[in-house]
């Protein structure tokens, strides 16, 4: 506000000196000029009048002659303070509007109304840091939630773009270099309501500018980041950044399951992807060797998780030297027949374009698919423009970059019981997650599968913490419908982390203890009644008993007494 201050009154510095000199000296000269009262005696004008009579001749409202009829030395006087007060108004003016149209004035009134939105939440919040592909899903997402957000990127488009996506809530958003650690201070990195910052914008240098600076300004806020580099990884890593996402790897590791657990992929996408693929998609694996082209850090990242999953792969790159220390290696981009026959194209089972070229990608499918329709084809996408392209490419699997970042993040947001759960499916065998995806199926259908988390605490679910002082709460009546108790919500619960250890699926006759954490999936619409059942103690008491509890004061005092007790 100093600034914005400061830089408008140095602008108008000659205006307002021309503006206050004409002020003065007509004033003056109108106390000076003789004139006659209605009696016809001399009389002089005081400064009072004199002021007042030419402020509204200056601003041309014209009121008329006051207090009496001006002589024609006054009215000469008035004629020539009319040209000169207009003429220093109009300088004034044209000065006033060119300083508001400058850039800079611009950038700090922006500003300030930023920092000044930051400054007045009263919700928690995350920082978002980027606002290309995976930022736009991630703020989406956030605010379908009911979270609000902050954004900072350093292209103007994309905060126009922001602006016109109509969110259902309100996003201050600020077009700034978010490496700078001032502009994260304005975006509320220190506001207490910051619950995160998430730096995802697509160069590793300022993400790890993002992540240095929140850990120093901010050392217990939670820090998400994205990265395209290894060695950026570790350095992130080096100084204790909450989740590094890296979009090559997670995808890689994603491959290696499609080819070896067609169910638990199944399983994974349908609780990391909103638009989940159908439970018709899921294929038996079929043994064999599989073609990538192009081994830069995705192609790397590819060879590597198949590699730990004892799976036959050939390599194309058009580099004789990336080429060098592998054995099944053979030269050129792909896209010619002449190659992929070379490759092997004819007996191989599954074919993935891993360039960083989209037009090159699509060439290679295409004429993989000419040369043995039963491939499986997966198919990398660079530019989040050609999406319409790839959606109509018919390819069994697309890879886009920002939007495998966006779900593994929105999976760590919504609840680390999550990706916890995740690695335990990994460790479990196809038959057991074609069974979990059959329950899942039953519950949601082809509707989006939603999850979250009921932490049994007096802070979190307060309701079932009072019950629990009272009588043994079982874990199935937390399934149960809070507006008709004999049915059941559309949900499960997927995982029990208690003292002793993780469970998953539990029974629903597990009585819950203080610190239980679990994680439920099935329709948003559950997690919405389920909310209910944790928080009001007369819905749970409905739930358990079919009855609706006493509600005198007397009740109340006993409630609270065995409460306090507890």
């Amino acid at each position: 506000m100093n600034n914005l201050v400061f830089l408008f009154m140095r602008r108008l510095r000659a205006p307002l000196i021309t503006l206050i000199t004409v002020y003065a000296i007509t004033v003056f000269g109108m106390t000076l000029i003789p004139g006659r009262d209605a009696d016809g005696n001399v009389w002089y004008m005081d400064f009072f009048h004199a002021f007042y009579f030419v402020s509204f001749m200056g601003t041309t409202i014209g009121f008329g002659e006051v207090p009496y009829e001006f002589t024609d030395a006054q009215r000469m006087w008035v004629t020539l303070s009319i040209y000169a007060t207009v003429i220093s108004w109009l300088y004034g003016i044209g000065q006033t509007l060119a300083v508001l149209q400058e850039p800079m004035f611009g950038r700090l009134m922006r500003l300030r109304g930023f920092t000044s939105h930051v400054r007045n939440l009263r919700e928690p919040f995350y920082l978002v840091c980027g606002y290309g592909v995976t930022g736009s899903i991630v703020v989406k997402r956030l605010i379908d939630r009911g979270v609000r957000v902050v954004v900072v990127d350093i292209e103007q488009d994309r905060i126009d773009a922001l602006e016109l996506d109509n969110l259902v809530i309100p996003v201050p958003s600020l077009c700034a270099d978010a490496s700078l650690p001032d502009i994260l201070d304005h975006a509320g990195l220190q506001h207490k309501q910051c619950i995160g910052v998430l730096a995802l914008t697509n160069n590793d240098n300022v993400n790890l500018s993002i992540a240095i600076a929140s850990k120093l300004l901010a050392p217990r806020r939670q820090v998400i980041t994205r990265t395209n580099s290894e060695v950026t990884t570790a350095n992130m890593a080096s100084f204790g950044t909450d989740m590094i996402v890296d979009p090559f790897r997670a995808y890689a590791d994603y491959m290696a399951l499609a080819a070896r657990s067609p169910h638990k992929l199944l399983a994974y996408d349908w609780l990391m992807n909103p638009h989940h693929r159908t439970l018709s998609s899921a294929y038996k694996h079929a043994p064999g060797r599989w073609i990538i082209c192009g081994y830069g850090r995705f192609g790397r990242a590819l060879a590597t998780a198949f590699s730990a999953e004892e799976m036959e792969m050939t390599i194309i790159d058009p580099s004789p030297g990336n080429l060098a220390p592998l054995k099944n290696g053979v030269v050129g981009v792909g896209t010619e027949a002449h190659t992929l026959l070379e490759a092997g194209v004819e007996s191989a089972v599954g074919i993935i374009a891993g360039t960083d070229n989209d037009a090159d990608n699509l060439s290679v499918i295409m004429t993989a698919r000419e040369l043995n329709p039963k491939l499986t084809t997966v198919v990398r996408q660079n530019l989040h423009q050609n999406a319409l392209i790839f959606r109509n490419s018919r390819c069994d699997f697309v890879m886009e970059p920002g939007r495998i970042i966006a779900n593994r993040i929105l999976a760590q947001l919504k609840t680390p019981l999550l990706p916890l759960f995740l690695e335990q499916l990994q460790q479990q065998d196809d038959v057991w997650a074609h069974t979990l995806i059959n329950r899942m199926s039953s519950v949601v259908g082809d509707r989006e599968l939603d999850s979250w988390s009921v932490q049994v605490t007096p802070e979190t679910a307060p309701a079932v913490s009072t019950m629990m002082a009272q009588r043994p709460v079982a874990l199935r009546y937390l399934n149960k419908d809070p507006r008709q108790r004999d049915r059941m919500l559309p949900c499960f619960p997927l995982l029990l982390k208690t003292a002793e250890g993780v469970h998953l699926l539990p029974g629903e006759l597990h009585q819950l203890q203080a610190g239980d954490e679990l994680l439920f999936c099935g329709l948003g619409v559950a997690k919405r009644q389920m909310e209910w059942s944790v928080n009001n103690y007369n819905v749970l008491h409905y739930l358990l008993t079919g009855e609706d509890p006493p509600d005198t004061l007397l009740a109340r005092l006993l409630r609270r007494s065995d409460q306090e007790s507890a």
